[in-house]
C-alpha cells in the first residue's frame, strides 16, 4: 500500500504533514512522490489564503477522475475553513481536523462507514482542541536530517479581522513544555541544526494555562540551558510572533544563549495606525516600535523579518505611505509582502473590498523597490565577514551549494559541496545582491560540525 501526500500553505502544516506520515507509515504505508503509484491520496490544505484552496480544488477534480481507472481513497485535512469544509465534502472520501489524527486509521479501516457523507455532522464555527494533544503525542517522522519544526501551540485567539486561523485552528492551546523541550533535546542528540517552534501566536504560549504552565521567555531560557550544556551548535527560531505579546523578556532570554537564533520574525501588517486599528492588530505603531528599540539594543546583529499586507479594505494612499515610512524606520531584512484577499470566514470578508487589484499590485511592486534598497545594504555591509552558514541546498543553475546563515540570509558558496549539506561551516561573504550573498568556503576540514 502506497500513499501521497501533498502540503499547502504555512510552516504549521509541514509540521502536521510529519505526523501524518509517521501514522500511515505505522499502518504499512510506503510514502511516493509519484502519484499514480499510490492507492491513498491526501492534502494538507490551507485556506487562509484563496491560491491554496484553488490547489486543492484542482488537485481533487484530477483525483475523482482517477477513480474511475483504480481504487482510490482520498483525503483532506490541514486549515479548513467550514465554507471551504461544506464544498467539499461531497468530493473527498475522508475529510478530518488535525486534531483527530489519532482516529484517521480508524477512518480508513472502516472506510465505506466513516466517510464525508457521515462526517457531516453540524459543528460550531470555532472548531474545538479538546483531541490537538492527541496529535502532539504522536512523533513525528522527519521529512529532513538537519532541519525541524516543533509544534508548541495551536490556534490563535486575537481575530485579526483578514484572519481565518482561529475558524480552522481554534483557540490558543499550549502544548506541555515538557514534551516540547524533550523533543528538541531528541532532536539536537540526532545532530539536528535548525529546530523552528511553531504556533500561531508562539509569543502568547502558557497564557491558556496560568499557573500550570511556564511562559513562552521561561520556555526559551529551558531550551536556551540545553544548548548550553549540551555543547552541540544549533539555532532555534520560531514562528509566528505577535506584537501584542512580545516581551522585552523574551529579548533578553534570546541575547543570552547562543542557541537562540538571532533572527525576529514580527509582523507587523502595515504601518499606519488606523489600518492597524481596523485589522485588529492590537498594537499600536509606538509599541512595535518599542519591540524594534529593544531588538537593536539587545541583539545588535539580529536580522528582522516582517509580514505586510497591502491594499487592505479602505487602505488609502496616505496610509500606504505610512507603511513605506515604517519600511524606511525599520529597515527590514525581509518582508513577506501580500495583497489583500478576503478570505471566508474572516470578519473583513463582510466588508467591501474598497482597494482595485491594480491599486494593490502598484503598492505590492513599490513596496518591494524600499525593501530592496534595506537587504542590498544589509547584504553589502557583510562583505569581508567571515559567518556561520548552515549549508542547505544546491543552486539549480550553476550546481553550487547554498544555505542560510543563523539570520536566514541566502548564501551561496563557491563550490559544489554535497558532502556539506546540513552541516554548519565557517563561510567569508565575498559579494552581496538584493536577496541574497556569495561567500567562499573557509578552512573546510577544520570546520564541518561533525
Amino acid at each position: 500500500m502506497k500513499y501521497h501526500l501533498i502540503t499547502l500553505g504555512c510552516q504549521m502544516n509541514l509540521s502536521d504533514s510529519e505526523r501524518v506520515s509517521a501514522v500511515l507509515e505505522q499502518m504499512g504505508y510506503e510514502r511516493t512522490d509519484k502519484e499514480e503509484e499510490a492507492n491513498l491520496l491526501g492534502m494538507l490544505a490551507c485556506s487562509v489564503r484563496q491560491k491554496p484552496i484553488d490547489k486543492v480544488y484542482n488537485k481533487i477534480s484530477q483525483w475523482n477522475k482517477e477513480k474511475n481507472k483504480r481504487n482510490l481513497i482520498t483525503f483532506l485535512s490541514g486549515c479548513v475553513l467550514a465554507a471551504d469544509k461544506e464544498k467539499l465534502l461531497k468530493q473527498f472520501d475522508l475529510i478530518f481536523p488535525m486534531s483527530e489524527l489519532s482516529q484517521f486509521p480508524d477512518m480508513i479501516r472502516n472506510y465505506g462507514v466513516v466517510n464525508a457523507a457521515s462526517l457531516q455532522t453540524p459543528k460550531p464555527v470555532m472548531p474545538k482542541n479538546e483531541h490537538i494533544v492527541d496529535l502532539w503525542q504522536i512523533k513525528p517522522k522527519y521529512e529532513s536530517t538537519y532541519e525541524a519544526f516543533v509544534p508548541i501551540q495551536n490556534g490563535c485567539d486575537k481575530f485579526c479581522t483578514f484572519c481565518a486561523v482561529p475558524y480552522t485552528r481554534g483557540r490558543e492551546v499550549s502544548r506541555p513544555s515538557v514534551d516540547i523541550v524533550d523533543e528538541v533535546r531528541h532532536l539536537v542528540n540526532q545532530g539536528y541544526k535548525s529546530i523552528t517552534l511553531l504556533g500561531q501566536n508562539v509569543n502568547s504560549y502558557g497564557l491558556d494555562k496560568k499557573g500550570e504552565e511556564i511562559t513562552f521567555a521561561q520556555l526559551l531560557r529551558e531550551i536556551g540551558e540545553y544548548g548550553k550544556q549540551s555543547n552541540e551548535e544549533f539555532w532555534v527560531y520560531f514562528t509566528s510572533p505577535h506584537p501584542h505579546d512580545m516581551t522585552r523578556d523574551v529579548i533578553e532570554v534570546i541575547s543570552e544563549y547562543p542557541c537562540l537564533a538571532k533572527q525576529i520574525h514580527l509582523p507587523m501588517q502595515s504601518g499606519d495606525e488606523k489600518v492597524l486599528i481596523k485589522m485588529n492588530r492590537r498594537h499600536s505603531m509606538d509599541k512595535y516600535r518599542r519591540i524594534v528599540a529593544d531588538i537593536r539594543e539587545l541583539i545588535p546583529q539580529a536580522t528582522l523579518f516582517t509580514d505586510i499586507i497591502v491594499g487592505f479594505t479602505a487602505e488609502d494612499d496616505a496610509a500606504y505611505k505610512n507603511t513605506e515610512v515604517a519600511f524606511h524606520e525599520f529597515k527590514f531584512n525581509m518582508a513577506y509582502i501580500a495583497m489583500y484577499s478576503p478570505r471566508p470566514g474572516a470578519a473583513s470578508y463582510r466588508w467591501q473590498d474598497e482597494v482595485s487589484q491594480d491599486v494593490k499590485k502598484e503598492r505590492y511592486h513599490a513596496l518591494s523597490e524600499v525593501m530592496k534598497i534595506y537587504t542590498k545594504e544589509y547584504n553589502e555591509s557583510m562583505v569581508g565577514k567571515t559567518i556561520r552558514l548552515l549549508v542547505n541546498g544546491t543552486d539549480r543553475k550553476t550546481g553550487l551549494s547554498t544555505g542560510l546563515t543563523e539570520g536566514k540570509i541566502n548564501v551561496r558558496l563557491d563550490r559544489k559541496a554535497p558532502e556539506l549539506m546540513g552541516k554548519i561551516v565557517d563561510v567569508k561573504i565575498t559579494t552581496a545582491a538584493d536577496f541574497s550573498m556569495s561567500g567562499e568556503l573557509v578552512l573546510q576540514e577544520e570546520t564541518i560540525n561533525e
